[in-house]
């Protein structure tokens, strides 16, 4: 089966470029309400995945302590500088489902990249999830 109908596009998701500020990128990540979105560069190649989690380290990784925590000091460091890159593997738009589920069982979405490494969407777990429940469903049901 092919990922692509299970893709949803880029235009349809909360990603960030690697160059934004912390500061930009700690409000986008608020705003959207996710834990963890991908990470493009300037090209739309993708870069990787960072979280609330690598804000928060990096945050307190970076200060003596939460007393010493600035809106300069967010807004001098990049999104580059807390992404733990290789973290969150892409998959390329001619991946198969089952490959595809063994990315979902460590991340909550499956980064898709075309052939020239150009972030073009995500698949969430979820959506493997069903496939794959259906899939069942309809072999128990012949």
């Amino acid at each position: 089966m092919n990922i692509a109908s299970f893709l949803l596009p880029k235009v349809e998701v909360t990603y960030l470029y690697d160059s934004m500020t912390i500061r930009q990128g700690i409000e986008k990540l608020h705003r959207s309400g996710y834990a963890a979105v991908p990470v493009i560069d300037k090209e739309d190649r993708y870069v990787g995945v960072v979280s609330e989690g690598d804000f928060l380290w990096n945050i307190l990784l970076n200060n003596n302590s939460l007393d010493d925590v600035s809106i300069k000091k967010l807004e001098k460091m990049s999104i580059r500088d807390v992404l733990q890159m290789g973290k969150v593997k892409p998959v390329c738009i001619g991946t198969n489902m089952e490959e595809l589920l063994g990315y979902a069982q460590n991340q909550n979405f499956v980064p898709v990249i075309d052939d020239r490494n150009i972030f073009i969407g995500i698949i969430t777990r979820g959506d493997i999830l069903k496939y794959f429940v259906k899939k069942q469903l309809d072999a128990v049901q012949l």
